[in-house]
């Protein structure tokens, strides 16, 4: 292979691998309202409707931050990975690699972002729920228990620095649960780590409600995970990787 055609083909890999291994594992994802389908048959990227009404998380999170953090903020990632995507086609048609390494790590942004909202408007309900059967031994497991499992992953939501969110992980190399600090919506995360639980950090996640108290807002969503959606993301996790 020469080294042109080598170079084209790890840019169309690397923007394009992501999507398709990602949309494999959510497509695989059982939510009745296909909020994990992150592409269409063309490969573009496209939002799902919310999976409830923008009312449904009333009183822990109000209709008017639902309806901005969905339209604009998780809207707005989806527009600009079809943008990412669109130049990094336009770079290699016109055999022009100069700037794919900045649309490569924008749509890197973008796409994580993309990911990361979708898993976390499955990931809520309007009632408590608990843990049970695998994903409660395994949380046993790999954390000792229920409680300090949360109390690791409401520290780490609470104490990042700037925007980005706390994440309970499947991790297939090491078989276990793991909790990760993700800055932004990409950084410092774990390779291979399957997400199941997400708590988005970013101001604009709670500041209406809850201005600038982060920590009301991370111990308000640990009333209100839907666990059932974990347990079914844990699952899937466990029949990709085996």
């Amino acid at each position: 292979m020469k080294r042109s055609e080598f170079i084209q083909s790890t840019a169309l890999w690397t923007a394009g691998s992501v999507s398709s291994i990602h949309a494999m594992a959510f497509n695989q994802n059982l939510v009745s309202n296909d909020m994990d389908k992150l592409v269409d048959a063309q490969g573009n990227y496209i939002l799902q409707n919310l999976p409830y009404q923008e009312s449904f998380l009333e009183p822990y999170m109000d209709a008017e931050t639902v309806h901005l953090h969905y339209t604009f903020h998780h809207g707005g990632a989806v527009k600009g990975a079809n943008k990412d995507l669109q130049m990094i086609k336009k770079a290699l048609d016109e055999n022009n690699l100069e700037t794919v390494d900045f649309w490569t790590k924008k749509l890197t942004l973008h796409f994580s972002s993309h990911i990361l909202h979708s898993i976390f408007w499955t990931n809520l309900t309007n009632k408590k729920l608990s843990p049970t059967g695998d994903l409660l031994n395994r949380i046993e497991k790999s954390f000792g228990s229920l409680d300090r499992m949360l109390a690791l992953l409401a520290e780490t939501s609470k104490n990042l620095d700037g925007n980005g969110w706390g994440i309970l992980a499947y991790q297939p190399y090491s078989n276990s649960l793991v909790v990760l600090q993700c800055e932004n919506h990409e950084k410092l995360t774990q390779w291979g780590c399957i997400p199941l639980l997400v708590i988005d950090v970013w101001e604009h996640a709670y500041y209406l409600k809850y201005k600038n108290k982060r920590a009301d807002f991370v111990d308000t969503m640990f009333q209100i995970i839907n666990w059932d959606n974990v347990a079914q993301r844990l699952s899937n996790a466990l029949k990709l990787t085996q």
